[in-house]
Protein backbone atom coordinates (compact mmCIF):
# COMPACT_ATOMS: atom_id res chain seq x y z
CA UNK A 1 0.00 0.00 0.00
CA UNK A 2 1.17 3.57 -0.97
CA UNK A 3 2.61 5.82 2.04
CA UNK A 4 2.19 2.89 4.58
CA UNK A 5 6.15 1.88 5.81
CA UNK A 6 9.12 3.22 5.90
CA UNK A 7 12.45 2.33 3.78
CA UNK A 8 15.12 -0.32 5.30
CA UNK A 9 17.44 1.17 7.19
CA UNK A 10 20.07 0.89 4.31
CA UNK A 11 18.00 2.85 2.58
CA UNK A 12 17.42 5.37 4.75
CA UNK A 13 21.43 5.70 5.56
CA UNK A 14 22.50 6.40 1.35
CA UNK A 15 25.99 5.04 0.12
CA UNK A 16 28.77 4.73 2.94
CA UNK A 17 31.01 8.19 2.65
CA UNK A 18 33.86 9.11 4.89
CA UNK A 19 33.60 11.30 7.80
CA UNK A 20 34.68 14.49 7.37
CA UNK A 21 37.00 16.41 9.80
CA UNK A 22 37.69 20.28 9.74
CA UNK A 23 41.29 20.34 11.12
CA UNK A 24 41.16 22.69 13.95
CA UNK A 25 44.40 24.48 13.64
CA UNK A 26 43.06 25.00 9.70
CA UNK A 27 39.85 26.09 10.46
CA UNK A 28 40.54 29.97 10.48
CA UNK A 29 42.32 32.15 8.34
CA UNK A 30 43.49 35.74 8.18
CA UNK A 31 43.98 37.78 5.36
CA UNK A 32 46.44 41.18 5.63
CA UNK A 33 47.13 44.18 3.36
CA UNK A 34 50.48 44.77 2.07
CA UNK A 35 51.76 46.80 4.82
CA UNK A 36 51.05 46.63 8.52
CA UNK A 37 52.29 44.52 11.13
CA UNK A 38 50.64 41.16 11.92
CA UNK A 39 48.18 42.21 14.63
CA UNK A 40 44.67 41.22 14.98
CA UNK A 41 43.68 45.33 14.28
CA UNK A 42 45.55 45.27 10.71
CA UNK A 43 43.16 42.47 9.45
CA UNK A 44 41.41 43.00 6.71
CA UNK A 45 39.32 39.49 6.49
CA UNK A 46 39.00 36.71 8.69
CA UNK A 47 37.60 33.11 7.27
CA UNK A 48 36.36 30.31 8.99
CA UNK A 49 35.37 26.63 7.87
CA UNK A 50 32.49 26.33 9.36
CA UNK A 51 31.15 22.96 8.49
CA UNK A 52 31.62 20.28 5.55
CA UNK A 53 29.10 17.53 4.58
CA UNK A 54 29.46 14.68 1.70
CA UNK A 55 27.87 12.40 -0.35
CA UNK A 56 29.67 9.25 -1.92
CA UNK A 57 30.29 6.63 -4.93
CA UNK A 58 32.21 4.23 -5.14
CA UNK A 59 33.06 2.42 -8.47
CA UNK A 60 35.94 0.19 -8.23
CA UNK A 61 38.95 1.29 -6.71
CA UNK A 62 37.55 5.07 -6.92
CA UNK A 63 35.66 7.60 -4.43
CA UNK A 64 33.25 10.12 -6.51
CA UNK A 65 32.01 12.50 -3.34
CA UNK A 66 30.24 15.83 -3.60
CA UNK A 67 31.27 17.91 -0.94
CA UNK A 68 29.27 20.80 0.91
CA UNK A 69 31.50 23.40 2.52
CA UNK A 70 30.03 25.91 4.80
CA UNK A 71 32.72 28.68 4.90
CA UNK A 72 32.68 32.04 6.53
CA UNK A 73 34.04 35.95 5.61
CA UNK A 74 34.04 38.11 8.42
CA UNK A 75 35.33 42.04 7.55
CA UNK A 76 38.35 42.92 9.80
CA UNK A 77 38.88 46.36 11.34
CA UNK A 78 40.73 47.31 8.19
CA UNK A 79 38.76 45.47 5.31
CA UNK A 80 37.19 47.73 2.91
CA UNK A 81 34.69 46.45 0.12
CA UNK A 82 32.34 43.45 -0.10
CA UNK A 83 34.48 40.70 -1.66
CA UNK A 84 36.82 38.20 -1.00
CA UNK A 85 38.44 34.99 -2.58
CA UNK A 86 39.53 32.45 -0.02
CA UNK A 87 41.43 29.10 -0.52
CA UNK A 88 40.97 25.49 0.75
CA UNK A 89 41.66 21.79 0.39
CA UNK A 90 40.42 18.32 0.77
CA UNK A 91 41.92 15.83 1.08
CA UNK A 92 41.57 12.16 1.83
CA UNK A 93 43.40 10.57 4.80
CA UNK A 94 43.96 7.14 5.94
CA UNK A 95 43.74 6.61 10.11
CA UNK A 96 47.47 6.04 9.56
CA UNK A 97 47.65 9.73 8.37
CA UNK A 98 48.58 8.29 4.85
CA UNK A 99 47.26 11.20 2.40
CA UNK A 100 45.92 9.36 -0.72
CA UNK A 101 45.06 12.85 -2.14
CA UNK A 102 44.41 16.10 -1.87
CA UNK A 103 42.91 18.94 -3.74
CA UNK A 104 42.79 22.78 -3.76
CA UNK A 105 40.15 25.10 -4.02
CA UNK A 106 39.05 28.89 -4.24
CA UNK A 107 35.83 30.45 -2.69
CA UNK A 108 34.54 33.48 -3.49
CA UNK A 109 32.25 35.49 -0.85
CA UNK A 110 30.70 38.55 -1.28
CA UNK A 111 28.91 40.39 2.00
CA UNK A 112 26.16 42.17 1.67
CA UNK A 113 26.50 46.28 2.11
CA UNK A 114 27.39 47.22 5.72
CA UNK A 115 27.36 43.29 6.61
CA UNK A 116 30.31 42.21 9.19
CA UNK A 117 30.04 38.69 8.01
CA UNK A 118 28.45 36.76 5.54
CA UNK A 119 29.10 33.38 4.25
CA UNK A 120 28.74 30.50 1.09
CA UNK A 121 27.39 27.08 0.73
CA UNK A 122 30.49 25.53 -1.67
CA UNK A 123 29.93 22.57 -3.60
CA UNK A 124 32.68 20.54 -5.10
CA UNK A 125 33.02 16.90 -7.27
CA UNK A 126 35.94 14.88 -6.18
CA UNK A 127 37.52 11.56 -7.33
CA UNK A 128 40.37 10.08 -5.29
CA UNK A 129 41.70 6.49 -5.74
CA UNK A 130 41.17 4.15 -2.13
CA UNK A 131 44.29 2.44 -2.66
CA UNK A 132 42.67 -0.77 -1.74
CA UNK A 133 41.34 0.74 1.64
CA UNK A 134 37.86 0.32 3.01
CA UNK A 135 35.86 3.33 3.60
CA UNK A 136 35.66 2.69 7.61
CA UNK A 137 39.83 3.92 7.56
CA UNK A 138 39.69 6.99 5.27
CA UNK A 139 37.83 10.79 5.71
CA UNK A 140 37.61 14.04 4.20
CA UNK A 141 40.41 16.32 5.86
CA UNK A 142 39.87 19.98 4.88
CA UNK A 143 41.11 23.41 6.06
CA UNK A 144 42.54 26.43 4.65
CA UNK A 145 45.51 27.05 2.36
CA UNK A 146 47.38 29.00 4.67
CA UNK A 147 49.59 32.38 4.17
CA UNK A 148 52.91 32.95 5.39
CA UNK A 149 51.52 36.02 7.11
CA UNK A 150 48.46 33.82 8.30
CA UNK A 151 51.00 31.26 9.94
CA UNK A 152 53.08 33.74 11.56
CA UNK A 153 49.73 35.47 13.24
CA UNK A 154 48.52 32.65 14.09
CA UNK A 155 51.69 31.79 16.13
CA UNK A 156 50.91 35.02 18.08
CA UNK A 157 47.35 35.20 18.22
CA UNK A 158 45.31 31.83 18.83
CA UNK A 159 41.79 31.45 18.38
CA UNK A 160 39.66 34.05 15.97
Amino acid sequence: MPFIGKKSDKEAAGPACPIGVILKPLANTVVFGASGELKPLNAIWYGVYSDISATCNVTGDTLRAAIDSVIIAERGPTGRGNDIDLNYFISLTASDQTILGKKSFAVHITLPDNAKRGGVDDHVEVAFQLGGRPLSDLSFTVGFLQTPQAIEFYKNYRGR
